[in-house]
């Protein structure tokens, strides 16, 4: 009896987590399964690509026992057939059933909803497709994104835009969560690049033809030219087919659509003949995922897995991850001592659970250490590394910039590190990031209408351009109105030299700004065009910055910084014209020195020196020699005392600055003209009176 009661003891002292030193410690149990639940839409594009890749990535995860050391995931799908209303309904029969992790919801508009749930029960949403950036962490802490955010998607639009250097751009969208909010983020990265959407057209979830119809004669009614499709895959294949059909295909046209495009043409290719030519030309993003050796094997593998029914999308390759990345974080849960268990809402029995039957659901007592395990996940998996930053976005957000020709032709990539380029951006992480316009690069783009030159973006033929004129008093040779519709002047001469210039005609009216009596103020007209009074301006308006913040300049075609205008005088060259540079006293002065100096080295140096000696004569023209010599240098009389040398040194550093001050003044005299007025001067004299007490400045 005494083992078995040994035994006993034993047990009982390891259950109650004691040990003989007497610290308490908490020993998880892991189970032989862990259930997972999904949610999406089997026969859509990203939702049948998704079954089988969440599928293919459980089946790899059980059957490598070092992820998670011998416990199973237990996946549960459910086919909600794009209905929200299912969605919530499935989401709650999770909760009823012991449910750790959900992965999903495939729409942003069941995300929204059903993240009030998973924060409710504490049961972390995993979820590869929606993409709504205002699926905010601080309202939805339970909602983690394992797949690129929209914001990052419009970052690359935006910056597209600014690339061809359009300034408008039209947004056509369901208006539903993910439509309104992913080009509300479109709107914001525009304007930080100083571009805009110019009209926004909405659509139903699902738009009929009628609808579509009505949608695009409304755009069509619009200046822009750039259209931006923000919707999901059958509406958007309907909307392009109309556009065609309305003759908004031709080679004034540039479409934009977002990854939905590529998904489709990824998963369904080929697609129907008449289809693809209808989408020839266009440009798509599609998410970047490095190539790797696991990759490789996952696409070689794929046909094995589809039967080669349909092929591999991007989402999922983010899907396969996402399964692992619950994987891993699921590991990480059990290490760190988390065990699975419930407990009751209260508050659901309190508003009458019971009669509903909600208080079958329960709270996910270990959903907040398996939240911050998925968030701590540190991996590499399909799509690259996966790991989250500060702010629950992937690292290293990418996309490939594709241009619909045939079926599809990369021209480049983005990234949000360093913008557009033509190199894959794993190459960039190990550079310095350049963000910079010039850095910027894709590849040639063949645009709708089988053209390779850039579409300018917009057309007038439907509106006439309000050009804003001051009507000034002052100055009246740049900008003058003489009345009803005539101006004159030197900025209306410069623009209609350069209306023939442009590759295309444009109807526009002048309208002069100001009542005449007094000059109008530029700044107030800029203001104008700025907020669509006007379209643009014609005038001597200078460029200060609060006006470059508003609107665009040309380059500037009068510069003149701070001068002063004064009448010129000509001075009339003769055979004297060389003794300008010096006044009379300055030449007779410079004479006298030379004979000084020649006296002075005389009596240095003819006691001692032969050169100096000889006749009364011939002494006076060695002095005369010698010291005019010293101007061009060429003195050969050679200096034998100190103090001779010394004066001869000193002389000929003088005679060097006589010599350059010569040769700057005629120079300016020969080629130069002078200015003749008088104020000019006093302006001049004033700051020199004021360089003396200490001002810095100049006068030229």
């Amino acid at each position: 009896m005494a083992p078995i009661w040994l035994l006993v003891g034993l047990v009982f002292f390891f259950q109650n987590g004691f040990l003989s030193s007497g610290i308490s410690t908490n020993i998880s149990m892991k189970p032989s399964e862990v259930q997972i639940g999904g949610i999406f839409t089997f026969n859509s594009s990203i939702g049948k690509v998704a079954k089988v890749a969440i599928e293919a990535a459980i089946e790899d995860v059980n059957s490598d026992p070092s992820v998670l050391g011998g416990t199973e995931l237990k996946l549960v799908t459910k086919d909600v057939n794009d209905s929200g209303f299912l969605g919530i309904i499935e989401a709650l029969k999770f909760m009823e059933s012991d449910t750790v992790a959900i992965i999903g919801p495939q729409t942003s508009v069941m995300a929204h909803v059903i993240s009030h749930i998973a924060n409710e029960l504490q049961v972390p949403l995993l979820s590869f497709s929606a993409t709504d950036p205002t699926l905010s962490s601080l309202q939805y802490p339970f909602f983690v994104r394992t797949t690129q955010s929209d914001l990052f998607q419009m970052a690359a639009v935006a910056q597209i835009v600014e690339y061809y250097e359009w300034r408008e751009v039209i947004a056509i969208y369901v208006d539903d969560d993910q439509g309104r909010n992913g080009i509300a983020a479109l709107a914001d990265k525009l304007a930080e690049r100083r571009c805009k959407i110019s009209y926004k057209a909405p659509m139903k979830a699902e738009p009929t033809r009628d609808d579509i119809r009505d949608v695009l004669f409304k755009v069509l009614l619009t200046e822009s030219r750039i259209f931006v499709l923000h919707t999901y895959a059958k509406s958007g294949l309907d909307v392009l087919d109309m556009a065609h059909y309305l003759g908004m295909m031709g080679s004034e046209y540039v479409w934009i659509a977002t990854d939905w495009l590529s998904t489709i043409l990824d998963t369904n290719s080929p697609l129907p003949p008449e289809t693809m030519d209808q989408i020839q030309g266009l440009l798509t993003l599609r998410m970047y995922t490095p190539d790797s050796d696991p990759k490789r094997k996952f696409v070689s593998r794929w046909g094995n897995l589809t039967k080669g029914s349909f092929g591999l999308n991007s989402y999922g390759l983010y899907a396969y991850d996402t399964v692992w990345l619950l994987a891993r974080a699921i590991n990480t849960f059990f290490e760190k001592g988390g065990n699975i268990s419930f407990s009751n809402d209260s508050r659901l029995n309190e508003i009458g659970g019971r009669s509903l039957h909600l208080d079958a659901m329960s709270i996910f007592n270990g959903g907040k250490l398996l939240l911050k395990s998925i968030l701590g996940t540190n991996m590499t998996g399909l799509t690259g590394p996966v790991q989250f930053t500060s702010g629950r976005s992937l690292v290293h957000p990418a996309y490939e910039v594709i241009n619909v020709i045939g079926t599809m032709r990369r021209v480049g990539y983005w990234s949000n590190y360093s913008g557009l380029s033509i190199e894959r951006p794993e190459r960039l992480y190990t550079r310095p990031p350049n963000n910079s316009v010039s850095n910027q690069k894709l590849y040639p783009v063949i645009w709708p209408g089988q053209i390779t030159q850039k579409p300018r973006g917009w057309g007038f033929e439907k509106k006439q351009l309000r050009i804003g004129v001051p009507n000034r008093v002052s100055y009246r040779e740049f900008i003058s109105y003489e009345g009803g519709d005539s101006f004159k002047g030197y900025c209306i001469d410069v623009f209609f030299a350069a209306l023939p210039l442009l590759p295309y005609q444009i109807n526009f009216k002048l309208i002069p700004f100001g009542d005449g009596r007094n000059n109008p103020s530029c700044t107030d007209l800029v203001r104008l065009i700025n907020t669509g009074e006007y379209d643009a301006a014609i005038g001597d308006i200078a460029i200060i910055t609060n006006r470059t913040r508003m609107v665009d300049f040309t380059q500037p075609y009068i510069e003149s910084g701070l001068v002063v205008v004064a009448p010129v005088r000509t001075l009339n060259s003769n055979a004297w014209a060389f003794l300008r540079p010096f006044t009379p006293m300055m030449w007779a002065v410079t004479a006298g020195f030379f004979l000084v100096v020649g006296a002075v080295v005389w009596i240095l140096e003819h006691r001692i020196n032969d050169d100096f000696r000889g006749s009364p004569k011939k002494q006076i023209v060695t002095i005369l020699w010698f010291s005019f010599s010293t101007w061009f240098f060429a003195h050969r009389e050679n200096t034998v005392s100190t103090l001779g040398r010394l004066v001869l040194i000193l002389w000929l550093f003088v005679v060097l600055i006589i010599n350059s001050s010569y040769t700057a003044s005629l120079t300016s005299i020969l080629t130069l003209q002078t200015c003749a007025s008088q104020f000019s001067r006093s302006i001049c004299q004033g700051l020199e009176r004021w360089t003396k007490k200490g001002w810095c400045c100049s006068c030229g």
